[in-house]
C-alpha cells in the first residue's frame, strides 16, 4: 500500500481516534478499553490500551490508543500505520526509549519492551491478525515488515490524563 493509501485510512478514522484516545483519557479508563471496530473489519470486541512514550526528537509526551492482545502473559501491541511505507511515530520513539508508559482499562503501568523473534514472532504474528483480522492486509500493503512490541508490566503508575498527551 502507498502511504498515500495509508494516508486516507488514517485521515478517514482520524476524528475516529481523536475521540477514542479522548473517551479513555476523560473516563480514567471506564470508557474506551474495548470497542467495536467491525465497521472497519475487525471484531465487536477488541481490547485497546493506551500508550505513553517521549519523542524521541522532540522530548513531547505523546499518548496514543492502540489494539492490543495478551500473548504469553506479556502485552502486544503491533506498528501497523495502516499498511504505510513508513514505522509509526510511537514505534521509533519506543525504540529510543527502555520503559513507557501502559493503561489497560482504569490500571496503568511502566512497562519494558521487547520484539519477537523468529517462531515467537510467527504465533505472536498469528494470535494478533486472529484479533484484527486486516493486519493481514497492511502486512500484505508493505515491504516493511510490520513491528511487533511485547510489553512487561512492570510498577503501577497513575493513569493517564488528556494533560499527558501533545
Amino acid at each position: 500500500m502507498a502511504d498515500t493509501d495509508a494516508a486516507a485510512i488514517r485521515a478517514d478514522r482520524g476524528n475516529w481516534i481523536t475521540e477514542h484516545l479522548e473517551t479513555y483519557l476523560t473516563s480514567g479508563g471506564t470508557r474506551g478499553h474495548i470497542m467495536d471496530v467491525s465497521a472497519v473489519g475487525g471484531r465487536e470486541m477488541t481490547t485497546h490500551c493506551l500508550i505513553r512514550c517521549t519523542g524521541r526528537k522532540s522530548a513531547k509526551v505523546y499518548v496514543r490508543p492502540l489494539i492490543y492482545g495478551n500473548f504469553g502473559g506479556e502485552i502486544v501491541i503491533v506498528g501497523s500505520k495502516g499498511g504505510a511505507d513508513t514505522h509509526p511515530g510511537w514505534y521509533l520513539n519506543i525504540l529510543a526509549s527502555k520503559t513507557i508508559g501502559v493503561q489497560i482499562a482504569t490500571q496503568a503501568f511502566e512497562a519494558t519492551w521487547r520484539e519477537p523473534e523468529g517462531e515467537e514472532r510467527h504465533e505472536v504474528w498469528a494470535y494478533m491478525s486472529h484479533l484484527y483480522p486486516p493486519y493481514l492486509n497492511y502486512q500484505r500493503s508493505t515491504s516493511r515488515q510490520i513491528p511487533l512490541v511485547m510489553l512487561t508490566l512492570g510498577r503501577p503508575i497513575d493513569v493517564f490524563t488528556a494533560e499527558d498527551s501533545e
